[in-house]
């Protein structure tokens, strides 16, 4: 399927292709297991699907299953591997194509994994890449507006995702641990034999006495007469909504307190989600992820909340993907930063200068203007020295979205290799010789 896909795709329509393409994708994934030999049925498979916070939220049930002394294997959109060997991912997928997938799981289950915890995208959901696993917990962190350009409405993407809970509602433990606070949660709750709320405003698990810092959050955990002291070492409101999320699971697994507490605890980050780069400078950096108008607002908001001088935020949009999130993007970068710095994010053959001026639309009417605190650079390298160069002020914050972990950037003429968070170093250490050269 994947060698002769992009052949079909020139020779069917668009609109076709579209509907047949889910039934090569499930020939693919029954060959798969066939060959593999079904590795899945003799895993307790935990999937995570939702918009935003599936990497960071799988990275903390899986760190909290190995440090309570379970053998697990993890599959995400940035890494893979059992226990503690952990191995980057380079393809620009979250769940990749049944084949790899299959054989990953063959090979968790000859080292001895128990337990899987596996990102799960809505796309693998309604191309049917997952067929043949069962499925036994679920867990939703949110759904808001992305991937459209694929499903087409808000109601297909929440359907595929949805899936999830349906697939893991007929195996095993049939738990679904869904955020409350979402306002898709009732209907994935209501599919589900075991289902989980989480949430700070409602939930059965619910979160209290918050206590958000640049180095992490601590809060209470509260479900019925127990309660747990949750730290999480990543930053953000938006990731105590993913610590609930691995507390839920935790707990259905059996877990004593300490081990949910501590397992928690343990995860000190996650390459590219809030990851701060520190080369001695005076300002704060900090590369995410963060692709999403829904991922926009949760962190920007709160990088406005802890940032005392200057917000500079650097970001981009895809080419061949979602255009409608474009100036809603900007807009929300365009209200909560002193400066927007747009630039190039995978463009693909898309006009690069035309996906700019597209965001640039709604950051202007937040109130941006160009060459006073909105600038287009096309090449991300130019630009982030560039952004690097507009912080000064020890209370100033750089954020640098959009491409967080991933280890390549395509352009027209092909893909090329990228670290965001080395090309984040080199600048900075320019920054600083240039510094010293001048002193």
């Amino acid at each position: 399927m994947t060698t002769i896909r992009p052949f079909v795709k020139r020779i069917i329509p668009k609109h076709l292709f579209r509907t047949i393409e889910p039934f090569g994708h499930l020939l693919e994934a029954i060959l798969a297991n066939i060959r593999y030999g079904f590795p899945a049925r003799h895993l307790h498979i935990i999937g995570v699907t939702g918009t935003n916070g599936k990497t960071t939220t799988s990275f903390l049930i899986h760190t909290m299953l190995v440090e309570s002394g379970l053998q697990a294997g993890l599959l995400t959109t940035v890494a893979y591997g059992v226990n503690r060997n952990i191995t980057p991912q380079h393809e620009h997928m979250t769940t990749v194509a049944a084949g790899p997938l299959q054989k990953r799981l063959r090979d968790f289950k000859r080292a001895g994994v128990d337990w899987v915890v596996l990102e799960t995208t809505s796309h693998a959901l309604a191309q049917h890449r997952v067929w043949g696993i069962p499925y036994e917990i679920a867990v939703l962190t949110n759904i808001t507006h992305e991937h459209l350009d694929y499903h087409g409405t808000f109601a297909r993407y929440v359907r595929a995702k949805r899936r999830l809970f349906e697939i893991a509602a007929k195996h095993g433990r049939a738990v679904g641990v869904a955020n409350a606070d979402d306002p898709s949660a009732a209907s994935f709750i209501a599919v589900i034999p075991h289902p989980i709320s989480y949430g700070i405003k409602a939930g059965e698990l619910r979160a209290s006495q918050l206590r958000l810092g640049a180095d992490g959050s601590q809060f209470t955990a509260t479900i019925g007469k127990e309660s747990y002291a949750i730290h999480c070492r990543i930053p953000g409101e938006f990731n105590v909504y993913n610590s609930l999320a691995a507390v839920a699971v935790g707990r259905e697994l059996g877990l004593t307190k300490q081990q949910i507490e501590q397992g928690i605890d343990a995860l000190a980050g996650v390459e590219g989600r809030m990851t701060v780069v520190d080369e001695g400078q005076p300002f704060t950096v900090i590369v995410d992820f963060a692709h999403t108008p829904d991922a926009f607002e949760r962190l920007l908001k709160d990088l406005r909340a802890t940032t005392k001088g200057k917000l500079i935020t650097l970001f981009g949009s895809a080419g061949r993907r979602d255009e409608t999130k474009r100036a809603i993007q900007g807009e929300i970068a365009g209200r909560y930063s002193d400066e927007v710095i747009l630039t190039e994010e995978d463009d693909r053959d898309v006009d690069g200068h035309q996906i700019l001026n597209q965001i640039a639309e709604g950051a202007q009417k937040a109130g941006k203007r160009q060459q006073q605190d909105l600038f287009l650079l096309l090449d991300r390298e130019e630009a982030i020295g560039f952004a690097l160069t507009r912080a000064h002020a020890r209370g100033d914050t750089v954020v640098l979205l959009g491409k967080g972990h991933e280890k390549t950037i395509e352009r027209a003429d092909g893909t090329y290799p990228w670290n965001e968070i080395e090309v984040t170093k080199t600048a900075l250490r320019a920054l600083e010789n240039e510094a010293s050269t001048q002193a």
